[in-house]
């Protein structure tokens, strides 16, 4: 029984968080949400914008407290309840593949290249992007355009974008919440698996190596007049240079798209399918990665929410929303 008296459903795929808007009055949050904004600024200014997992989840975290000031401690507590375990999947992904590199596996280097030098005819889509825009030479310290820092923005909205999401969706609706976080642990335990079985040097390692035309890593150079940086608090120093097939940058920014697409009705919906895009040629001219990478993460996207559909309709109307 609930404290009106009413039945209280049970099922976990179907029970909601309690409605923020009953606890928190608008100027509190207001107040509250503006305190939040401040310290984030700061933080970004002094260390860089958040970037590892644990530092993004603990913002967020944050961000649902300011959002619920007045909620009782016992329901700032559920998004720690709720969110301990997916976190903790993404962190076991993050270490996972970090360590897939030194298996001992022959790292893939002529493949995509030969690829991308076919859809681009005869030039890859990364030399013909970083001639045409970036400068001769092309060197991560020449003067960033405006289009750098674009670019860069998208790219690290990577780090930011698929939790950002889940929070506001845990807020909103707990079965929405854990459909989502559902295919966003999916495509990342998809792409690790891709990454054991097939290592694969991205384009600027394969310039570096002499097995392509000369291309430069150029990412983040568009914040550089900005003083603007990503900071790992607490995951870090663990990468994987070789874990490019499929890029998972575009994966998930397709899979963001394509969830939401799915599930909302505006109209207006379909202009976001233009940031998966906006991501593939930042990815492409930055050199990380192949057009083939992108192409493979959007078809692991795709696969995702096929296979994950189907997980549910399996468990029957009962762990569903309503379409």
């Amino acid at each position: 029984m609930d404290e009106r008296g009413g039945a209280v459903r049970t099922d976990p795929e179907r029970t909601l968080p309690p409605d923020p808007r009953g606890y928190t009055r608008r100027s509190a949050r207001v107040a509250a949400m503006l305190v939040y904004a401040g310290l984030l600024l700061v933080w970004i200014r002094l260390l860089g914008i958040p970037n590892d997992t644990i530092q993004v989840f603990l913002w967020l975290w944050l961000g649902t407290v300011a959002w619920n000031i007045e909620a009782p401690a016992r329901a700032h507590l559920r998004f720690l309840r709720d969110w301990s375990l997916p976190v903790i999947g993404l962190v076991v992904y993050f270490y996972s593949r970090g360590l897939t590199d030194e298996l001992g596996l022959p790292v893939h280097i002529t493949m995509p290249i030969r690829v991308d030098e076919w859809l681009g005819g005869g030039i890859t889509p990364t030399e013909r992007l970083q001639d045409a825009w970036c400068g001769d030479p092309c060197t991560r310290g020449l003067a960033p355009r405006w289009y750098d820092a674009a670019l860069t923005t998208v790219y690290a909205s990577h780090f930011l974008v698929g939790l950002t999401m889940a929070a506001v969706l845990w807020v909103r609706n707990r079965s929405e919440w854990m459909m989502w976080m559902r295919r966003y642990l999916m495509i990342n335990f998809g792409a690790l698996i891709v990454y054991i079985l097939y290592p694969m040097a991205p384009p600027w390692m394969a310039s570096r190596d002499g097995y392509m035309g000369e291309v430069a890593r150029i990412t983040s150079r568009g914040w550089a007049d900005l003083g603007l940086g990503r900071f790992d608090l607490i995951l870090q120093g663990v990468g994987n240079p070789v874990a490019a097939m499929p890029s998972l940058h575009a994966g998930i920014a397709f899979l963001v798209a394509m969830y939401a697409i799915w599930r909302l009705r505006s109209p207006w919906r379909w202009l976001l399918g233009l940031y998966p895009l906006a991501m593939s040629l930042a990815l492409v001219y930055f050199a990380e990665h192949y057009v083939i990478d992108v192409v493979a993460g959007a078809a692991l996207a795709a696969a995702v929410m096929v296979a994950a559909r189907a997980w549910e309709r399996r468990r029957g109307p009962g762990a569903l929303p309503a379409s």
